[in-house]
């Protein structure tokens, strides 16, 4: 397929996918390191470039409860923000998954306040890991744009409907000038296609799943404990049906771009034969890459985990991936305050649990804040986890590149 070569940060190529995937409304307001991804979709709608409709909103909560009427109506929805836009989306977050509205929304990873900071990490998304979500973590600007493509066609599949984040590392991916390769406008449009909405059964009558005055449904009635129950199950039952989902739409987008990544869910990097296996999210994964080749050329059997769907997440691949080595490395850009470790770590021990020879399970919090994550840190790691092939440290979670 011909593609063009053109230099975007992450936040522009955000903006490009959208622009290409027959997006119906983008609600917007502006939040740092987001704002470039609502500013460049809101060019390319003064420019006549896209036919969607743009709200400009008065806050984040808002902007979520507009893309949950769209949707509600059967359109294809779009928003985007960061840190605290997204605990201010708090309430309505659940809303969206809860009503099964396919809204994709981009989140620049920023750190919550406070003190202040406007830097990356993980926090604010690691906040909404059980809203029912589906959230997928992109390394660079080339895949944040096929991502945000994909994305579409997860979240409206059949046997999923539920919105979708994604998720790109602020500043470190947002504003960070790549070269990016794009698909031909009408090759994403036949792609993505138009929404097509679910259809239900009301009274012996077929009707889509919208609002609409011929058919009128209720959207989120109350819902005590007669019912609530039961309704939660079935997006537990959706948001497990998505992992087959993103790995046909992983490989679907192979065929028309040449790129996917691992098998959707997982990126791996050199673990055939790795006795230590360093796992982790987002961009920091490209600098631990470079660093297990370092490694690998003076011998060290180690490999990389790149997670690239953590919810839902990647059962069986951790599982078959983890099952072989010795000692696993996780790192975590998001805080463990008063539990036993940081989000992936406790995710990463709890799944290795009952297998009857586990591999020791060490975890690392870094980058709090946007602290950098350099490679001699990456190596310091990786010497950790060498020395733990022989005899595992007491500690079992450390916060790295810190002041103590």
């Amino acid at each position: 397929m011909s593609q063009k070569v053109i230099g975007l940060s992450g936040d522009e190529a955000v903006a490009y996918a959208v622009k290409q995937c027959n997006v119906d409304v983008v609600a917007a307001y502006p939040i740092t390191p987001q704002t470039i991804i609502v500013e460049r979709i809101a060019d390319y709608v003064n420019d006549g470039e896209v036919d969607l409709e743009y709200i400009p909103v008065e806050s984040e909560h808002s902007a979520m409860s507009a893309c949950i009427g769209a949707a509600a109506a059967g359109a294809r929805a779009f928003t985007a923000t960061a840190a605290n836009g997204l605990a201010l989306m708090h309430e309505v977050v659940y809303i969206a998954s809860s009503l099964r509205l396919p809204i994709v929304m981009a989140i620049v990873n920023r750190a919550l306040s406070g003190p202040i900071c406007i830097h990356c990490d993980h926090s604010d998304t690691m906040a909404e890991r059980d809203s029912s979500w589906i959230q997928l973590y992109v390394e660079d600007a080339q895949e944040a744009y096929d991502t945000v493509i994909q994305a579409f066609r997860i979240a409206e599949d059949p046997s999923v409907l539920l919105p979708v984040m994604v998720n790109l590392d602020g500043f470190i991916v947002s504003h960070t000038l790549q070269d990016v390769s794009v698909l031909p406008d009408e090759v994403v449009s036949e792609f993505v296609g138009k929404r097509q909405v679910a259809s239900i059964d009301v009274a012996g009558k077929t009707v889509p799943m919208m609002l609409h005055p011929d058919n009128p449904l209720t959207f989120g009635p109350l819902d005590l404990f007669d019912y609530y129950f039961e309704h939660k199950r079935q997006q537990e039952e959706a948001i497990k049906a998505a992992r087959d989902v993103i790995k046909r739409v992983n490989d679907e987008y192979y065929k028309i771009s040449g790129r996917r990544y691992g098998d959707g869910m997982v990126d791996s990097y050199r673990m055939d034969d790795a006795d230590i296996a360093v796992v982790g999210l987002g961009s920091t994964m490209g600098t631990v890459k470079e660093v297990v080749d370092e490694e690998r050329s003076r011998g060290l059997k180690v490999g990389a985990i790149r997670i690239r769907s953590f919810r839902p997440f990647p059962v069986d691949q951790l599982l078959e991936e983890l099952s072989r080595v010795k000692v696993v490395g996780v790192l975590d850009r998001s805080g463990a305050y008063g539990a036993p470790g940081a989000p992936v770590y406790n995710e990463i021990r709890s799944l290795l649990y009952d297998l009857d020879k586990r591999p020791a399970v060490l975890g690392y919090i870094y980058g709090i804040g946007g602290r950098d994550m350099p490679p001699e840190l990456v190596k310091s790691v990786i010497r950790d986890l060498e020395n733990a092939l022989e005899k595992p440290p007491e500690t079992k979670v450390e916060f790295i590149g810190v002041r103590e």
